[in-house]
């Protein structure tokens, strides 16, 4: 997805100046004559990755704005532009909440290297954000990646199931994210802060499963040195998070049970029962229903846990939500590998939104990890995807890179590179390819020689050298007798 970066200036000439520069890396452009409609552009939440806002413009200044915004909550990334660079202009700017500023008219170099600067603020900013969220135990559904129509649901049964503590089943395959789901209902919840244990009860150890989800006490068993407290006691006063409940042992199931209808659980090695708070969020891709008519699953815990069922949808099942998704893993990943990838070609994405994703979320995430680190383009290609697109990345070596770039040079170009072949010092050789850059010198110096009749002050100040280099290069290139015959 195109980042999309909103001018905000008066001068509408200054705004289409910078949005043909925007244009030519690849971002979205909204336009802003005010501080006030850049105000409520900002305020519709309206998917802008960054401004660049003037600070001179009648009514509301540009720095008033910049208040306005910050007061207001908004952390978009701001990039103020004046036609001063006074020290106490960039310091008001900086203390108001800007990123970055630059002074017009300023070159496309410096636009876009003060962009993406306050883009990837914007994105160390919300990435700090989202890891503080998450280790506080305070994710939401706002967390949750994603407006399908799929994922509305979630959202709304989810914020539902927040309010009470009742027990949650979240349904779905594998990788479609039913922990981030659990941590949202906890995170939405009165528990919100407190303990978020999970525990995959599919990766526990069969003779091992007791003590992890109990605890033990000092020498109830072989190896037992030191007292364990367990992942109920350990989540106590918040939620244990059990994912992939359907791989418990049944014996496991029956303490299980107890441990939900008393609010008690028995360690192992104990001689009486321990008292615990735990809010129940249990998991799992497989059909528990099918399970108990197995026989491999309790019907009397099936029913304890599957209270308020919530349906995960798989990635197939969202496709709108692909492009969303890849732009979140992209921030993510920018800063964990230190790339400045800008996002997805037309073609690419195209083709991971067709994919039907049988891994989901996850396989998404790894898919877009590789490439992030594989990549060495701001926007990732189809071959970036080799499993997906089955394209191998081009090899490019110095036979390839010249050639195919000179063919596009000469389609594109075509009337100004006949006028390079047809100029006094030609650039290219008969090839097309260019030439050497010491036989270009030698042949300007040439035609400038005989220009200027000789007069090789004249000749030296239009080429904007000294006499003295003028002479030695006239030696290096052979052109002495060149000299003798012009004067």
């Amino acid at each position: 997805m195109a980042k999309t970066i909103l001018i905000c200036d008066d001068d509408p000439t200054q705004r289409r100046l910078i949005q043909a520069v925007l244009e030519r890396e690849g971002f979205s452009v909204l336009h802003a004559e005010n501080g006030n409609e850049a105000y409520d552009r900002l305020s519709q939440n309206s998917g802008i990755d960054a401004v660049i806002l003037d600070l001179v413009m009648p009514g509301q200044s540009g720095i008033d704005t910049l208040k306005e915004i910050r007061a207001a909550g908004i952390r978009t990334p701001v990039v103020v532009l004046t036609a001063s660079g006074g020290i106490d202009t960039v310091v008001k700017a900086m203390q108001a909440g800007a990123q970055d500023f630059f002074i017009k008219p300023a070159s496309p170099e410096r636009i876009l290297v003060s962009v993406r600067n306050a883009l990837q603020m914007g994105d160390l900013s919300a990435e700090v954000a989202r890891l503080k969220k998450h280790t506080a135990n305070r994710t939401s559904f706002d967390d949750l990646i994603g407006t399908s129509a799929a994922m509305q649901i979630v959202r709304r049964l989810g914020e539902r199931a927040a309010k009470s503590s009742i027990p949650v089943l979240i349904l779905g395959e594998s990788g479609v994210g039913k922990e981030l789901i659990a941590r949202a209902i906890q995170g939405s919840s009165e528990r919100a802060g407190k303990a978020f244990v999970a525990v995959n009860c599919g990766a526990l150890p069969e003779n091992l499963v007791e003590s992890i989800l109990f605890g033990h006490e000092k020498g109830s068993f072989t190896g037992a040195s030191d007292k364990h407290l367990g992942k109920f006691q350990e989540a106590n006063g918040g939620t244990l998070f059990l994912d992939e409940v359907g791989e418990l042992p049944l014996d496991m199931q029956v303490k299980l049970l107890r441990a939900l209808q008393e609010g008690e659980i028995d360690p192992v090695g104990s001689k009486r029962p321990v008292k615990v708070d735990v809010r129940i969020i249990s998991a799992t891709n497989r059909n528990l229903a099918d399970q108990v008519k197995a026989g491999a699953f309790r019907e009397d815990l099936f029913y304890r846990l599957n209270v308020f069922p919530v349906e995960a949808p798989s990635l197939r099942e969202r496709r709108e939500d692909i492009p969303a998704l890849i732009d979140h893993f992209i921030r993510r990943f920018n800063i964990e590998e230190g790339k400045r990838v800008t996002g997805v070609s037309g073609d690419a994405l195209s083709m991971l939104t067709a994919y039907d994703w049988p891994g989901n979320v996850r396989q998404l995430e790894n898919t877009v990890y590789r490439a992030i680190v594989l990549s060495d383009s701001p926007h990732l290609q189809a071959f970036d995807f080799p499993a997906i697109s089955g394209q191998v990345a081009p090899i490019m070596t110095s036979s390839d890179d010249a050639a195919p770039s000179v063919v596009r040079v000469l389609e594109e170009h075509h009337e100004a590179l006949s006028a390079l072949h047809d100029a006094p010092v030609r650039i290219l050789d008969e090839a097309g390819h260019l030439r050497k850059l010491e036989d270009i010198e030698r042949d300007l110096i040439e035609h400038a020689i005989g220009v200027y009749a000789g007069h090789m002050s004249e000749v030296a100040r239009r080429l904007g050298i000294g006499r003295s280099t003028l002479y030695r290069k006239v030696r290096d290139c052979g052109l002495e007798g060149l000299v003798k015959e012009a004067g």
